[in-house]
């Protein structure tokens, strides 16, 4: 009887035969959240179009930005903001709000293009992680009621 009781028990102890492994190597760990980053421009019918642009990363809100306002590129989209040879965009954050200061007056701008620069920016800050709720204000180089609104995306609810 010990000895049933002692064979079971080295059984037991034993396990179920699995045996522990050393580290193995499964490659390169993943570098960002995104391939790229999207750009919001306008369609053929005039609405706001998400345009994946491929990067090697995410990027930051500034870095889109740029992008952005270099224009839709060889694209069927366009865009509702005149074309400037500035495309640095000052990006402050803090919690709840993402303050934009563009380089345009807002004569350069449609109210479709604010939205363009307002979907870009958060587009940015939710993939980085970033809440949904976020508002986003732009303001311009010339001071109007139009730089204290606080905005959210059509597109990103």
């Amino acid at each position: 009887m010990k000895r049933i009781f002692l064979a079971a028990m080295v059984v037991l102890l034993a396990g179920c035969g699995v045996q522990p492994s050393g580290v193995t190597d499964q490659g390169e760990p993943p570098t960002g959240v995104a391939p790229g980053v999207t750009l919001y421009f306008v369609d053929a019918r005039g609405e706001l179009s998400p345009e994946p642009r491929g990067t090697d990363g995410l990027g930051t809100i500034t870095e889109a930005l740029a992008l952005l306002l270099s224009g839709p590129g060889g694209s069927d989209l366009r865009t509702q903001i005149t074309s400037t040879d500035v495309t640095r965009v000052l990006v402050d954050t803090e919690p709840g709000l993402i303050q934009l200061r563009v380089p345009l007056a807002t004569y350069e701008v449609t109210p479709l293009g604010i939205d363009q620069i307002v979907c870009t920016a958060l587009g940015v800050h939710v993939q980085s992680g970033g809440s949904r709720t976020t508002r986003v204000r732009v303001s311009f180089t010339s001071d109007t009621p139009e730089s204290d609104k606080e905005r959210t995306c059509p597109l990103i609810r």
